[in-house]
């Protein structure tokens, strides 16, 4: 498994994370399983949101499976999201002091910790008071409930804007990314292209601007063809690029999974890659290909293969 410094911290991670979205109806013993064979494969960043399963039931379950001690919830990173509110007329988004407060000590009693590696804004709130975020992000920081501080699907001027209020870095911004669903990296390439849709920029160069702020790009449904639309493994409307997978995965000895994985992990502004599976196979699968180093001409015709424009 591939390590690196995640910028602007202290944190050693891994570039492959293990979201634990849909861990809600699992036995403590299929939840034990999955997280361990996370940790056998190098994977110990554990992503969550507060949300996931109903109100921090996912975070329940995982500690509640494992109940860690405190040596080994030092091993391991935990990363969790706040600022989506469910109810009866279809939710909204809050990120006010007092809700994202609330939000961290429901995290804290869920996942039986003292503290929260890095917290993630979840989606934008086009409500929000910078100033109240930043307001909570110091009490928060100076009760040692949470040592850093990111995002969750924003754009650059939504980052900028909190920027001029928060005091602590944002380290990551966790966004839809795969081979198929990849307009942040396939607009660049068919910059000023008028007659196709792929010209067109819909993130405001976002993998720039966090490659020049030291952003980290958390990939997070690196395996669906689009929004919640299926995955492309197998599809046929993908046949050329799972030819592709297919040939490049018996070339390096890993599963067409792996590939794309390698996918995401080749590009240099040092991505990381969050599963959402509750299969072991899968993330041993996705860790084996961490490790590889895509040529740049292996990368790009898998971008073709998806469909992508190459000028």
């Amino acid at each position: 498994m591939k390590t690196f410094t995640l910028p602007q911290t202290d944190l050693t991670v891994p570039n492959v994370v293990a979201g634990m979205m849909r861990i809600a109806d699992l036995e403590d013993e299929a939840i034990r399983t999955l997280v361990g064979t996370a940790l056998d494969n190098g994977i110990n960043f554990f992503d969550h949101a507060d949300i996931y399963g109903g109100e921090h039931r996912c975070e329940e379950r995982f500690a509640s499976a494992l109940q860690w001690g405190a040596a080994q919830r030092e091993k391991v990173i935990l990363q969790t999201k706040c600022g989506i509110v469910h109810d009866a007329a279809g939710g909204f988004f809050d990120f006010s002091r007092a809700h994202i407060l609330e939000a961290v000590d429901g995290s804290l009693k869920a996942l039986q910790t003292d503290y929260i590696d890095i917290l993630l804004l979840h989606r934008p709130d086009a409500l929000v008071e910078p100033e109240e975020v930043a307001q909570a992000f110091d009490e928060l920081e100076q009760a040692g409930k949470v040592r850093h501080f990111g995002v969750s699907n924003h754009t650059p001027g939504q980052i900028e804007l909190l920027k001029k209020y928060v005091r602590q870095p944002l380290v990551a911004d966790q966004v839809q990314l795969s081979i198929t669903h990849s307009p942040l990296i396939a607009q660049g390439v068919a910059m000023n292209m008028a007659d196709h849709d792929q010209s067109i920029s819909r993130d405001s160069g976002l993998v720039d601007y966090c490659r020049a702020h030291d952003v980290t790009v958390q990939a997070w449904s690196p395996f669906q063809s689009g929004f919640f639309t299926g995955v492309f493994f197998g599809d046929p409307a993908y046949a050329e690029l799972n030819a592709a997978l297919d040939r490049l995965a018996a070339q390096y000895a890993v599963t067409p999974m792996g590939v794309a994985t390698a996918w995401i992990t080749r590009h240099p502004a040092q991505m990381q890659v969050v599963l959402g599976t509750t299969k072991p196979g899968r993330v041993a699968e996705a860790a084996a290909g961490s490790e590889i180093a895509l040529t740049k001409g292996e990368w790009y015709e898998l971008f073709r293969a998806a469909g992508h424009i190459v000028p």
